[in-house]
């Protein structure tokens, strides 16, 4: 992998490293603190959607680099990354559905369920962890 192709998933993951970090403190919140603390929410949301985002990008980026086809939806990205070994089948299957979520955080905000949401915290804590591993790990075993 070229230092231009590395550079560009390094950024990408430092979104994520960033966003993770940022959302910590979310996570120690109980669920009436978060419902009632509207910026943290409006916060909240945001660093999710642009975690996944980096997320997506990085697969389809991969995915083309190695010579396959873009998915056909951010979904997709996820299971199609998990085939083609650069994450593992089992975190994409897990992290596949937040694709979803992204598309309520971006298109249906008025309709959010703000327990989803925290709850989303939480599972981003430890996927989008392992998913950083995985990531670093694969585009270490292609220089």
């Amino acid at each position: 992998m070229s230092p231009i192709e590395e550079e560009i998933i390094r950024r990408k993951l430092v979104t994520i490293v960033e966003n993770l970090k940022a959302l910590e403190p979310i996570a120690n919140m109980t669920q009436r603190e978060y419902i009632e603390d509207f910026y943290k929410r409006k916060a909240t949301e945001r660093l999710l959607q642009e975690l996944i985002e980096a997320a997506i990008d990085i697969n389809t980026y991969l995915i083309v680099q190695t010579g396959h086809s873009v998915p056909d939806d951010y979904y997709e990205t996820f299971i199609k990354a998990g085939e083609i070994k650069i994450i593992s089948s089992d975190l994409a299957e897990k992290l596949a559905p937040s694709a979803g979520l992204r598309n309520r955080l971006v298109h249906e905000y008025n309709m959010l369920e703000h327990s989803m949401v925290l709850d989303a915290v939480h599972k981003a804590e430890d996927l989008y962890a392992e998913y950083i591993k995985q990531i670093e790990g694969y585009i270490s075993g292609n220089r």
